[in-house]
């Protein structure tokens, strides 16, 4: 193979025949990255079966998930456009121009809103002595209601004609994570803006007289979503997240703020692995329950060792930021940066689909959940055990 045979893009028609998983994380403007990798799988027919996300990743699968394949990328276009202002003149700028430029739509962004996504409360908040949940928040997210209901189709989701859809939220009272799911409820806009209802800059989404706040209060990436179903299909997971656990010592203020938020909000290496670590666990038990006395299969059981035997290959990308970054970047929607990240979604995701590495761990072997994880442009790959 040449080197740019490695570098293009695979087709689906060469890989076994997995349902495909697309995994969106939580991050704000980052998710313009989400529109970047999703189009490199659609180049290359790699259609999600199942889409699963959380906050900005809930807006971008809902699109993808409640739209017709030859939609998706068209409307998600579009979303991400209808969010943001016409600044496109900010391409011509490079470096600290660039910089100030990025820091100017953040300001914005804070004392305006955003378009067709939040305006500010007034008067705020700070003064009100008792307020409802729903409006405990410095801005207002009705308005992402209505850019839902127009770039996502949810009758056509609802009757099953797009991709399955699931969409982490924490539960304010309790302070768990619940999954709305297509595959088991009816789901509108109000599921999708609860995913991503992050207090105290968004209120609270009240559905069926409880009230959600963001999944990433609690976990930012939907993945134990998938590794809990319990259908027998084999899985080809993409996992798309938008924060990096791993960076440099920060050396500004700035830097330090932004370093804290990766730290939060990234996927950690050890909770992904642990996540397909216990997956393997419940796999083998379930392979040898025949062996195992009453009583551990009595605990077994109450651990939820009923799991399926199948394939399911974790391809785990991840966001790299620019040096125009700063610690508000994740409310950084200027058309510049949507399209330089953007851009890099999708030239990761190329990469990721020319390494392939799941053909080389499923064939011949035995159900598991294995892990790729692409990193400083190499992929690296584990069995979790």
């Amino acid at each position: 193979m040449t080197e740019s045979e490695k570098r293009r893009p695979q087709s689906k028609a060469t890989f076994p025949s997995h349902k495909v998983v697309l995994v969106l994380q939580g991050g704000g403007a980052l998710g313009a990255y989400h529109i970047g990798a999703y189009e490199a799988l659609k180049d290359a027919g790699f259609e999600p079966d199942w889409v699963t996300g959380i906050s900005i990743g809930a807006i971008n699968a809902a699109v993808i998930a409640a739209n017709p394949p030859q939609q998706r990328l068209a409307k998600l276009e579009a979303l991400w456009e209808s969010i943001s202002r016409p600044d496109g003149w900010g391409m011509m700028l490079q470096g600290v121009d660039l910089r100030m430029f990025n820091q100017f739509n953040v300001a914005e962004a804070m004392v305006l809103g955003q378009p067709n996504f939040w305006y500010p409360r007034v008067p705020s908040p700070v003064l009100a002595k008792d307020l409802p949940a729903t409006e405990a928040s410095f801005y207002d997210t009705r308005p992402m209601l209505a850019t839902l209901h127009e770039h996502a189709d949810f009758a056509l989701l609802n009757r099953g004609e797009g991709a399955r859809l699931s969409l982490g939220a924490t539960r304010v009272d309790t302070g768990e994570l619940e999954f709305f799911d297509s595959n088991h409820q009816t789901i509108d806009p109000r599921h999708v803006l609860a995913s991503g209802s992050l207090p105290p800059g968004f209120p609270a989404t009240e559905i069926d007289g409880i009230c959600y706040w963001d999944g990433g209060c609690v976990s930012n990436t939907p993945l134990n979503a998938v590794l809990d179903d319990l259908a027998t299909d084999d899985l080809l997971v993409f996992m798309v997240d938008l924060w990096s656990a791993s960076g440099p010592l920060p050396r500004t203020m700035d830097e330090v703020a932004w370093r804290q938020k990766q730290i939060q909000y990234a996927s950690r290496n050890a909770q992904v692995e642990t996540l397909c670590q216990n997956h393997n666990i419940r796999q083998v038990l379930q392979q040898n329950k025949a062996g195992l006395p009453a009583e551990t299969l009595a605990v077994a059981r109450a651990g939820m060792l009923e799991v399926p035997q199948r394939h399911i290959d974790i391809v785990h990308i991840t966001y790299t930021p620019s040096d125009t970054e700063s610690s508000f970047s994740d409310a950084e929607f200027s058309r510049p940066s949507i399209q330089r990240r953007r851009d890099a979604g999708k030239a990761d995701m190329q990469q990721a689909l020319a390494a392939s590495p799941w053909l080389q761990t499923h064939i011949g072997a035995a159900p598991m959940a294995r892990l790729h994880r692409m990193q400083a442009g190499c992929m690296n790959s584990s069995l979790c055990m």
